[in-house]
């Protein structure tokens, strides 16, 4: 019979150090492997901490290990595929498992973890078919849902706006983004991957501002050049974690055509701004509202994708005893 062990992170207290969470997961692998690999491995030669377990076959046990960016797990066996393990793995991978419903990594970390495991080791043929299975249940959960669709982070949120706003072409934009952190960067990255080629960075270390653009291309202003910048601007975004304005009403000529998102709180930019007949502004709120609005969205389609599970569970038993009496 297949079986699996899973660990993920709900079952940690919440602030656990992430190296803790590493040597918890560390283990559970361990501890696994021993168990269904009986004396194969032993107490006193476990494989060390922060070595991929599935870089280390074994001729013995087939299994697949799955490692996701919130759970680790670990299939195994021969023979029956219980509805209950197709099921779950089939939600792993169409997202109803993440901590962001729909969320897109996890069809790729399922397909990596298969065709590695299928590479080193010799797998059943219950297990291939329930791994093949799984890739087509999220092939399809996202191609016949909406469950994918929408952004659930602030900076694809963001992007999302200025692209509904259907006067923007971001190729060919003037974007200038305020402040260097996690949001900025992965706001720059995407810019990047869909075409942007006059994008500029400012912040007010030079030294961070640096470290972050130059492998990027792009240029680097200081606050002090605001003016600078700024005329020269379509599209500006502000993420920093300064406790007063950034841009002020008065920074922006009267006739300025600009479009300003605000990410910061407190916030960045002059709330004024809105008062200007050129000038169109959100704020984080705007933001928030486009995720939520999304997240509903995603938890909509939830039960159009258990369908399509529960499909293709029937469909990979068919196969499988179609298979039996093949054989038989």
């Amino acid at each position: 019979m297949i079986h699996y062990k899973s660990i993920d992170q709900s079952q940690f207290a919440e602030g656990t150090d992430i190296k803790e969470q590493e040597r918890v997961f560390d283990d559970f692998l361990q501890d696994t492997l021993l168990e269904i690999q009986g004396s194969h491995i032993n107490k006193t030669n476990r494989i060390p901490h922060n070595v991929h377990i599935s870089s280390q076959p074994d001729e013995e046990v087939p299994y697949i290990f799955l490692k996701t960016c919130n759970r680790s797990e670990i299939y195994y066996g021969e023979g029956e595929v219980p509805d209950e393990v197709a099921r779950h793995l089939f939600r792993v991978v169409s997202g109803l498992e993440s901590a962001i419903v729909g969320e897109r990594a996890v069809q790729g970390q399922v397909k990596e973890a298969y065709y590695t495991a299928k590479a080193q080791r010799p797998l059943t043929a219950e297990l291939h078919r329930l791994f093949q299975s799984a890739l087509q249940v999220g092939k399809r959960v996202r191609n016949e849902t909406e469950i994918s669709h929408g952004a659930v982070s602030h900076s694809l949120a963001a992007l999302e706006i200025i692209e509904s706003l259907g006067n923007v072409n971001l190729r060919n934009a003037r974007i200038t983004i305020i402040g260097v952190n996690k949001l900025t960067a992965d706001i720059l990255k995407f810019l990047q991957n869909k075409g942007a080629k006059m994008v500029f960075l400012a912040n007010r270390s030079q030294i961070k501002a640096h470290y972050l653009a130059d492998p990027l291309g792009i240029k680097v202003y200081t606050l002090d050049e605001k003016q600078e910048f700024l005329e020269q601007t379509d599209i500006l975004i502000s993420a920093t974690s300064a406790p007063h304005l950034i841009i002020r009403k008065e920074d922006i000529p009267e006739q300025k055509q600009l479009l300003a998102i605000d990410l910061a709180f407190p916030r960045d930019i002059d709330s004024r701004l809105s008062e200007l007949p050129n000038v169109q502004l959100y704020n984080i709120r705007d933001v928030e509202k486009k995720v939520r609005e999304n997240i509903e969205v995603r938890g909509a389609e939830v039960e159009k994708a258990e369908a399509i599970i529960e499909e293709e569970i029937l469909e990979m038993q068919e196969a499988l005893e179609r298979r039996k009496k093949y054989i038989s």
